[in-house]
């Protein structure tokens, strides 16, 4: 109830006041949504041709006090985006999105947190372990302990 009801409002708000760059695509339920985010800045080296991305958020009833599990979706027209951190199944290895998790975070802060993210990515490359975790990972991102390599 809590979740459907947090959800409820952020969907309006999302109508009512849509982001740049950030648009809700599917909001079936109160389950999984899909969102299509796009770096603003069109002379980006990487992500500046009008490249949309594709994000999935699943929903637990638990929502906001658990973090819901986001991927980036492949489909025919998106691609997972190539950074250092998002791995080539669409996992994302954001703190924000396992124990940095706070239920004021919303739909709205977790896509301004990648949008950013892309934005300030200077690298075309995939996590240093891609080949390995993307092999070998379980569907939800959330039931990985995720090495951050930066911290090494």
């Amino acid at each position: 109830m809590l979740a459907s009801r947090r959800l409820g409002k952020e969907l309006k708000n999302l109508k009512e006041n849509p982001l740049t760059g950030i648009d809700v695509v599917e909001s079936d339920g109160f389950e999984t949504w899909s969102i299509d985010i796009q770096v603003l800045d069109t002379d980006h080296p990487i992500y500046g041709r009008g490249q949309k991305y594709r994000l999935r958020f699943r929903f637990s009833p638990e929502y906001p006090i658990k973090a819901p599990i986001v991927v980036f979706e492949r489909t025919p027209a998106r691609e997972v985006p190539i950074h250092p951190h998002i791995y080539s199944n669409g996992h994302i290895c954001l703190d924000l999105l396992g124990s940095g998790w706070s239920p004021v975070q919303s739909v709205s802060t977790i896509a301004i947190s990648l949008q950013s993210m892309l934005a300030g990515n200077t690298r075309r490359q995939r996590p240093p372990d891609d080949s390995d975790y993307s092999s070998k990972a379980p569907s939800n991102p959330q039931k990985t302990q995720f090495y951050y390599h930066e911290d090494v």
